[in-house]
């Protein structure tokens, strides 16, 4: 298999969008779509369009460094556990019958230019993702997919928002690409959320967080039918209309005076 499309993350900045491929239903090659822009499509697909059809890319995002480096701390801590007879005290603590998956391809699957993909030979499009982690249940062996997140909020975190659909999305995409190939996945994820603290009295170099893992029951029945609904909105020569709720097409909209 050939796959010549852009590789570089699951969230590249698309500003110079001339010098990185667009889809073209006459090319033979497979066509690359990373977990983030499965994400798009969800969000508004005149956007997804756009990008991907006409080269035409949203405001680039700044980067969120200090997430980074939580996620690279957080897979350094985890990593000192994976293949040991100990476990992380995170994983002890919440009473979890797991641990810390340990496998030749872990690196790979969540580094950037990698990660986990397969190639739906019914749509020719290459879908792909870099997971945080993956632990492994000691009850029947399934892996559960684990995504670590970062913020400063007052109170505990949690899932309930509405615009956190995109952290379920994020993980049953990811169980659904370990499924795709071949492993047992549990339905059951988790999210080891970290909340910086803002009450101390000094900062004295030192962010301190208080972290919480919250468990989440993903499914991916609906994902094969996005797939399917992708290639037809790739292959079509007309633009979709956007989604009512998307802040840029609002923004477009208002902005054609």
């Amino acid at each position: 298999m050939t796959v010549n499309h852009w590789v570089a993350g699951s969230s590249p900045a698309r500003g110079a969008k001339d010098t990185m491929p667009i889809y073209s239903s006459e090319s033979s090659e497979p066509y690359k779509l990373s977990r983030s822009r499965i994400e798009n499509f969800c969000r508004c697909k005149k956007c997804f369009y756009l990008e991907e059809k006409l080269g035409i890319s949203k405001p680039a995002q700044f980067p969120f460094n200090l997430n980074n480096a939580v996620d690279e701390l957080l897979k350094n801590e985890f990593d000192n556990f994976r293949g040991t007879k100990d476990n992380h005290p995170l994983i002890v603590e919440y009473g979890i019958d797991a641990k810390p998956f340990e496998h030749p391809e872990i690196e790979n699957w969540r580094t950037r230019n990698k990660g986990i993909g397969f190639l739906d030979n019914d749509t020719n499009l290459y879908f792909y993702g870099l997971v945080d982690d993956v632990w492994i249940s000691t009850v029947n062996e399934k892996l559960i997919i684990v995504d670590y997140k970062a913020t400063s909020k007052k109170g505990e975190v949690s899932l309930d928002a509405p615009w956190q659909i995109s952290y379920k999305r994020q993980v049953e995409i990811y169980q659904w690409l370990f499924k795709k190939n071949g492993f047992d996945v549990e339905d059951i994820t988790y999210f080891v959320y970290c909340n910086g603290r803002a009450d101390k009295k000094e900062f004295n170099n030192l962010l301190e967080f208080k972290t919480k893992v919250i468990s989440y029951k993903g499914n991916t029945d609906w994902i094969d039918p996005v797939t399917r609904e992708i290639k037809k909105v790739l292959d079509d020569d007309k633009i979709p209309e956007p989604n009512p709720s998307c802040e840029y097409c609002r923004y477009i909209t208002k902005a054609n005076l």
